[in-house]
């Protein structure tokens, strides 16, 4: 299993990234799909989930402002990150099959 994660950066608050997680070397319609942030000090957070149905969870935190979805096609998840607040700054993790990456995306978002 290979995760690969791209679109992190550095935005203003109010601002918006979309992040990228492409897979290789396994089924990846046949994998539930995740995004975690990691931020130093604290314990790893699911941000949010999509199964192979496409049913969708997110943290309460992200609520109304995330957008998860998959492309079964191009083996890719994508994380649409909108109205960005400076407690979204982290790492941004994918996982799938219960596989995660380990090298992630940094998001920091300035106020």
């Amino acid at each position: 299993v290979q995760l690969v994660e791209s679109g992190g950066g550095s935005v203003q608050a109010g601002g918006s990234l979309k992040l990228s997680c492409v897979g290789s070397g396994f089924i990846f319609s046949d994998c539930a799909l995740a995004w975690y942030r990691q931020v130093p000090g604290k314990e790893r957070e699911l941000v949010s989930r999509i199964s192979i149905y496409e049913k969708v969870d997110y943290a309460d935190s992200v609520k109304g402002r995330f957008t998860i979805s998959r492309d079964n096609q191009v083996n890719t998840l994508y994380l649409q990150m909108d109205n960005l607040k400076t407690d979204d700054s982290g790492t941004y993790e994918c996982m799938a099959c219960g596989v995660t990456s380990k090298q992630g995306t940094r998001v920091t978002v300035s106020s």
